[in-house]
């Protein structure tokens, strides 16, 4: 028992940790004085005994909510966390004998004596009997009281963004949480966890079924990485499409308690929902699921009505296939204890427009909005472009995808999308450099980044135009300042075709006497040269400018360097700089804040996109002589 004690000591101290922190996060939270809510009479805790009996109501078919009865086990103190407690119950019923605990089923309210007790919201896999773990309300309601929703508003840095990342077009989401295992339709259990083997023994939120429509099972296949370790659990891939609406009027009868809710990711030709259950309606304040949606804090998401198709029984897990309704509110808060929403406040969307113009010649327009978040929207728009072009076009296999659009961001200039790709999975790289910039604008750390919408116009074809610059050649060796001189660049295809591409050169007035190098190559190969790698970019304007100059990877580029020192500083390189400059960079009594460079630039120069996708570099010395 000794060995295991300091093993057991840490695990308690590391937990204890995490509860004194959001404990402090609820009373920082709390306003001043008790929470009166309107007509609605709370079960206390303490009060609970086994064997007590209550009622509890969901939706299982329709809209209309269905009462079922509930037998109090027990209470279990400290779970989810410290300071909080879940209470145990049997369900009863011949749907629920039918269904067992099911998705969908979260935030289902409980009440004994006509006083609310909580929400259901927790699970026991493979258990033979429903059972069921409930939220107390009062943790729900402790923990969205008015003021939860400021702790946003701490000033931000602006963080450290790298050419490579602007650039690229094989995108990775930073994921929240370690990627769970195929089960975790039951439970979110860590990919190699010691905790596997414990699964059915252990006691996890219900999973929240999320209804996709125009989604391809094979789009799903493709980025279900990314949907299960994100906490994004498709338990279904069918449902009904949702209309972008307005903001539609509520009622009294609007989210009664027990009726089924949806928070939509995605709405218009595609549409992404997580169906859960109303627990509480205090005015216009909506409590609801009992447990996270995704904890991602403050959020703003369309709040939707949802009318329940059925509750389909499944052996691994029965779970509620729904269709997302008329739009009512926003969720302003995914935490611990469930989801928070607003009637009658719209949400901030990103309208998507794509206009995709096909090989056979073809136009086809998606139009949708996606829920604005640093986190999610990136994910969003990975999915949805690459399952747009997959959707008419070949998803593997050899193909040249050529996007221009534009990403627009208030108050500053319009982001430009031109880029190419001829490779066999372009839709996947033509994906990734869409989703790139907006990861990078919205985890800027600047405050109020908000994307007006984004257009886009794709062209594809199913034939590969790809090519490599082999050499480069010198019309002649020495020039004088301010003539002309011509490059001319090999470039061989796949299929071992040779062309040459001409590229006429003016040398620079100014240029100092001697020797420069003349460099050819794409625009990857040529940031992946330069000395700027990274920036910390001083506002939101000097971004979304490095964004619309970063190097284009898909045409070819020439520079002309000397070899003299000269720096970098953020996003500007300053070349052949006076000895003085230098000296001051390099003085004693500073460090830091710029790069030194020992080939400066003079010229540079972006030639048009060739009829292949041209990479490789190449670089060729040239004297300037009087």
């Amino acid at each position: 028992m000794k060995r295991f004690f300091p093993l057991f000591l840490t695990a308690i101290v590391i937990a204890s940790l995490g509860g004194v922190v959001a404990a402090q996060k609820v009373i920082a939270q709390k306003p001043a004085g008790d929470v009166q809510l309107k007509g609605v009479a709370l079960f206390p805790l303490e009060d609970l005994r086994p064997g007590m009996k209550g009622t509890a109501r969901t939706v299982f078919s329709g809209t209309e909510t269905q009462e079922f009865g509930v037998e109090i086990l027990g209470v279990i103190p400290g779970y989810p966390g410290p300071r909080q407690s879940a209470i145990i119950a049997r369900l009863s019923g011949a749907n629920v004998e039918k269904t067992g605990v099911f998705a969908g089923m979260s935030g289902s309210p409980v009440y004994i004596d006509g006083k609310i007790v909580g929400a259901i919201a927790f699970s026991f896999p493979f258990a033979k009997e429903p059972i069921a773990g409930i939220t107390p309300i009062k943790q729900m309601i402790d923990l969205f009281n008015k003021g939860s929703e400021n702790d946003s508003q701490k000033p931000k840095e602006p963080r450290v963004v790298s050419f490579a990342q602007l650039a690229s077009s094989d995108w990775k989401p930073s994921l929240p949480k370690a990627a769970v295992s195929s089960v975790s339709l039951l439970a979110p259990v860590s990919a190699g966890s010691a905790l596997l083997p414990l699964l059915g023994q252990q006691m996890t939120p219900i999973a929240t079924p999320l209804v996709f429509s125009g989604i391809s099972q094979e789009s799903l296949a493709m980025f279900a990485p990314q949907l299960v370790a994100s906490g994004l659990l498709p338990v279904s891939g069918v449902g009904g499409s949702s209309d972008i609406t307005p903001l539609a009027p509520s009622d009294d009868h609007t989210f009664l308690p027990g009726s089924s809710i949806s928070v939509q990711l995605v709405r218009g030709d595609y549409s992404l929902a997580a169906a859960g259950t109303v627990t509480l309606r205090d005015g216009d304040r909506i409590y609801a699921f009992g447990h996270p949606f995704l904890s991602l804090g403050s959020s703003d998401m369309p709040m939707t009505e949802t009318s329940v198709v059925t509750v389909i029984p499944n052996l691994s897990n029965s779970f509620k296939l729904s269709v997302p309704g008329r739009m009512v509110g926003s969720i302003s808060q995914d935490r611990a204890s469930g989801v928070f929403g607003m009637l009658g406040k719209a949400p901030k969307m990103i309208p998507v427009t794509i206009n995709l113009h096909t090989s056979r010649d073809r136009k086809e327009t998606y139009s949708y909005e996606i829920a604005s978040d640093s986190f999610l929207t990136p994910l969003l728009l990975n999915i949805t472009v690459f399952n747009t072009i997959t959707s008419s076009e070949r998803a593997l296999g050899d193909s040249t995808l050529s996007l221009k659009g534009e990403i627009r961001v208030r108050g500053q200039e319009t982001v430009q999308i031109d880029r190419r790709f001829s490779a066999a999975n372009s839709a996947i790289l033509a994906a990734g450099s869409i989703a790139s910039p907006v990861a990078s604008l919205l985890t800027s750390g600047f405050d109020d980044v908000q994307l007006d919408g984004v257009t886009l116009d794709i062209s594809s074809t199913d034939t590969k135009y790809a090519g490599t610059l082999e050499r480069i050649a010198l019309d002649r060796t020495e020039v004088r300042r301010g003539e002309k001189i011509e490059v001319q660049a090999y470039v061989r295809t796949e299929s071992g075709k040779q062309f040459v591409q001409r590229i006429p050169v003016q040398i620079p007035e100014d240029a100092a006497l001697g020797q420069l190098l003349v460099f050819v190559g794409d625009g990857g190969a040529l940031q992946e040269g330069s000395a700027a790698k990274a920036f910390v970019p001083q506002d939101l304007g000097q971004l979304v400018r490095a964004i619309n100059t970063v190097k284009k990877s898909d045409r070819l580029y020439v520079k002309l360097f000397r070899i003299t020192p000269g720096a970098v500083i953020g996003t500007s390189e300053l070349p052949n700089l006076p000895p003085s400059v230098v000296a001051t960079l390099n003085s004693d009594r500073t460090s830091g804040g710029y790069t030194p460079t020992v080939l400066s630039p003079v010229y540079e120069k972006e030639l048009p996109p060739a009829e292949f996708v041209i990479s490789g570099q190449q670089m060729i010395a040239i004297d300037v002589v009087r």
